[in-house]
């Protein structure tokens, strides 16, 4: 299984084909993802563990233990963990493409947004990041 560390935690991919891919995300407390769009999947998003604050265009909402919500194509999103437990939720990821190079960052805690794409007006890098 692939396995990747970030600065706010981990992911396990569980499944995947030409459709689809299963990951498990966890995000330590306190931790959030980049605010980022995908050109080529949707995400749906089902916490497992701990509470989520989730950004979804303009809608921040919280979700607990077995609710879910779904993020559409092209919609910006970001994942944050405001809890003192981690936070694990089981992502599946549908569409076209699926690989971790689609990815467009507007904002991000850890500095791993496009700086001069930020400068120039377009607002954001594409890095093969979760």
């Amino acid at each position: 299984m692939e396995r990747g560390e970030r600065p706010w935690g981990t992911y396990t991919v569980l499944e995947e084909n030409g459709s689809y891919k299963i990951k498990r995300i966890e995000v330590m407390p306190g931790q959030r993802l980049s605010l980022q769009m995908h050109h080529h999947r949707s995400e749906h998003w089902i916490v497992v563990s701990g509470t989520a604050r989730v950004t979804c265009g303009e809608t921040v909402k919280i979700i607990n233990i077995n609710e879910s919500t779904f993020i559409p194509i092209g919609s910006t999103h970001r994942l944050e963990n405001p809890g003192v437990i981690p936070l694990v939720i089981i992502e599946v990821q549908s569409g076209e493409y699926l690989g971790e190079d689609d990815i467009v960052r507007f904002q991000d805690d850890y500095h791993r947004v496009d700086h001069e794409s930020e400068a120039d007006g377009a607002g954001a890098g594409v890095e093969p990041v979760v």
